[in-house]
């Protein structure tokens, strides 16, 4: 008996021994998985050593600023590729950013411009969805220098455009537009217990909006993360009614146009002009026509000056790649923007006309697809924006 107990002990010890070492060797063999996949990751990053045909996935950690958030950590990923891996096609895209904040907000951002196999179908749209207070102004260009208010909500965005083209370069197409703000409060920027002293704007209790319509494009962009030497123009309508369940009607056009121009293999000239004009019914404050963001009029951030209506334009010049010789996967650009929102034409002024400047530093992240990874750093009168982001900004 004291064998049998002895020969059981024995096993037990033999099958423990084994499956630790089996553990270890698994631990092992699991680490060297995971250094090679990185080490191969790393290098098809740096050296690019995928050829241009084939799709890339990137992935990559973001700590960055903006003026509507602050300190922000996130995660950005990106898809690039050709429709049936072919070079002819336009380059497709698919971007990514989820992130949070020391204040306790996170949002999600998606963003796509696909090209169906010989660009017959475009696809153009983005999603938004951002938890977090956000500095209220009020509306107009008569606002105060401080916010009256912290606005506190859930905002959901989703902007889609379905587009065929009918000639070369020229789509036609339906646009939609969804958007959602709920659980919505107003506080006191000093006191959070404490009520706003001021009238609440229109739609201050929250609404959900869809806008269906029209939107014609031309298009020449071979690349939509950092265009060259193209032309680019949308015009949209789009009307939000309660036949199809929006709170409110009213009818925006948005123009969108922009120019690109190279000098050489490595300079580009870069010019956007953006209209947005609301029209036919009260807006609801988080529809009005909102300057600033990381794309239009950089430094401001979204919202600090809203109306009805907004113009702007923007030039940049980047170098891309710089002539350093030691590298040539290092650019820069310099740029600058003006722009305003008004209710009517007549209340347009040069002297309220708002200004943006800034520069950026660029990393070559794809060589065969020409994709850069881009750093803004944006000044204005009031306050400065820093910007991490794939792709140039328009």
């Amino acid at each position: 008996m004291k064998k049998t107990y002895l020969l059981a002990l024995l096993c037990i010890l033999f099958l423990k021994f084994d499956v630790n070492a089996q553990d270890e060797n698994s631990l092992e063999e699991t680490k060297k998985e995971t250094f090679g996949f990185l080490k191969d990751y790393v290098n098809r990053i740096v050296n690019d050593t995928v050829s241009q045909e084939k799709s890339q996935f990137f992935f990559y950690p973001v700590v960055g600023y903006r003026p509507e958030t602050g300190v922000e950590f996130g995660v950005a990923p990106l898809y690039v590729y050709y429709a049936k891996e072919d070079t002819n096609n336009r380059l497709s895209e698919i971007n990514a950013y989820g992130f949070f904040t020391l204040k306790a907000q996170y949002g999600l951002r998606i963003d796509h411009a696909i090209y169906s196999d010989k660009d017959k179908w475009f696809f153009l749209g983005d999603l938004n969805f951002e938890q977090f207070p956000l500095k209220y102004y009020g509306i107009g260009n008569d606002v105060p220098e401080d916010n009256i208010a912290l606005v506190d909500a859930t905002n959901i965005r989703i902007r889609e455009r379905v587009l065929r083209r009918l000639a070369e370069n020229f789509y036609i197409g339906l646009e939609t537009d969804f958007v959602s703000l709920s659980n919505v409060t107003f506080e006191d920027p000093d006191d959070s217990n404490q009520e706003p002293n001021f009238n609440l704007p229109f739609g201050a209790e929250g609404s959900t909006n869809f806008g269906m319509g029209l939107g014609l494009v031309f298009d020449q962009r071979r690349n939509v993360l950092n265009e060259r030497d193209a032309f680019f123009s949308e015009v949209a309508f789009l009307d939000y009614n309660t036949f199809w369940k929006s709170d409110v009607e009213f009818s925006s056009i948005i123009s969108d146009t922009r120019f690109f121009k190279s000098f050489n293999k490595r300079n580009v000239l870069a010019m956007q002009f953006l209209g947005e004009f609301n029209f036919g019914g009260e807006v609801p404050f988080n529809q009005l026509s909102q300057m600033g963001g990381e794309n239009t009029m950089r430094g401001y951030f979204t919202g600090r000056f809203r109306d009805e209506n907004q113009i702007a334009a923007q030039v940049e010049y980047r170098m891309l790649p710089l002539d350093l010789g030691f590298s040539k996967r290092l650019g820069a650009t310099v740029f600058a923007g003006v722009g305003d929102v008004f209710s009517n034409w007549n209340e347009l002024r040069i002297d309220e006309i708002k200004w943006a400047a800034g520069v950026g530093a660029r990393f070559l992240l794809f060589q065969q697809k020409d994709v850069y990874l881009r750093v803004d750093y944006a000044i204005t009168p009031d306050e400065n924006g820093f910007y991490i982001g794939v792709g140039e900004a328009f």
